[in-house]
């Protein structure tokens, strides 16, 4: 599969429709920067900041577990969950496919 398809849940409720390539090793956070998130990734995805914060709506059995770093990181917010992952520690890869988010960390606190 050269392109994976995931959903980006809006503010005002309705899903985008993103398709990402698996072939060039990036992260999420860099996928959903390049299509036009207002996405800061202050630390540029070494899981420091949290500005690429996301909440997994479907599709989180797929993913690989987090990793100590991006624990410690989420512990860290008010508003992190059981379902919340930092989408620079996630690369773009087949697993992603169908995959439902909302972005949290928006720079303008804007949900």
């Amino acid at each position: 599969m050269d392109n994976v398809e995931i959903f980006v849940v809006e503010a005002n409720g309705e899903r985008t429709k993103l398709e990402l390539p698996t072939d060039m090793s990036l992260s999420l956070m860099e996928g959903l920067k390049g299509s036009g998130y207002p996405i800061q990734a202050t630390c540029g995805g070494m899981a420091l900041c949290a500005t690429c914060h996301i909440q997994v709506l479907e599709g989180l059995e797929n993913l690989d577990e987090p990793q100590d770093d991006e624990l410690d990181m989420l512990d860290t917010l008010p508003d992190a969950d059981d379902d919340s992952r930092l989408s620079c520690q996630l690369r773009i890869a087949d697993n992603l496919n169908g995959m439902v988010l909302r972005i949290l960390g928006n720079p303008d606190g804007e949900e």
